[in-house]
């Protein structure tokens, strides 16, 4: 998790699809919709994954129907998966279900982290910091 003494709260929370071994093209599911121009059963790299755990049409999600590719955020979840709680293992399957625990858990660090930004929020700050 990240750690409290980061001068900037939110590195730690955000992508870096590089480090991650490409977990969100893999473990989940998804189903042909407004967001994903194919079915893709979980466990299964989606065909456009590349053997660099890069996608092979990232700068085309949108246009060749993938939409939901581009608003997915895993809040640094797969890298940390990944580095952290994996050692920098290769992807295995275990890491799929470990990935949307760590997801939920680094998307409510960042609304904590957001609250701790916001001058507005100065009556909640030390909650946020103590959660």
């Amino acid at each position: 998790m990240p750690s409290t003494e980061h001068p900037d709260p939110f590195a730690e929370l955000q992508a870096d699809c590089g480090r991650c071994r490409a977990l969100c093209c893999v473990g989940p599911a998804f189903a042909r919709s407004a967001d994903f121009a194919v079915d893709k059963p979980a466990g299964q790299p989606c065909r456009h994954l590349r053997g660099d755990a890069r996608c092979g049409i990232h700068t085309e999600l949108r246009q060749r129907g993938f939409p939901g590719c581009v608003a997915y955020d895993c809040f640094g979840a797969g890298q940390h998966v990944v580095q952290v709680t994996f050692g920098g293992r290769e992807r295995e399957a275990a890491m799929f279900g470990v990935l949307p625990v760590v997801r939920a858990l680094h998307e409510l660090l960042w609304y904590l982290a957001e609250v701790r930004e916001r001058t507005a929020a100065g009556p909640v700050h030390g909650a946020a910091r103590e959660a």
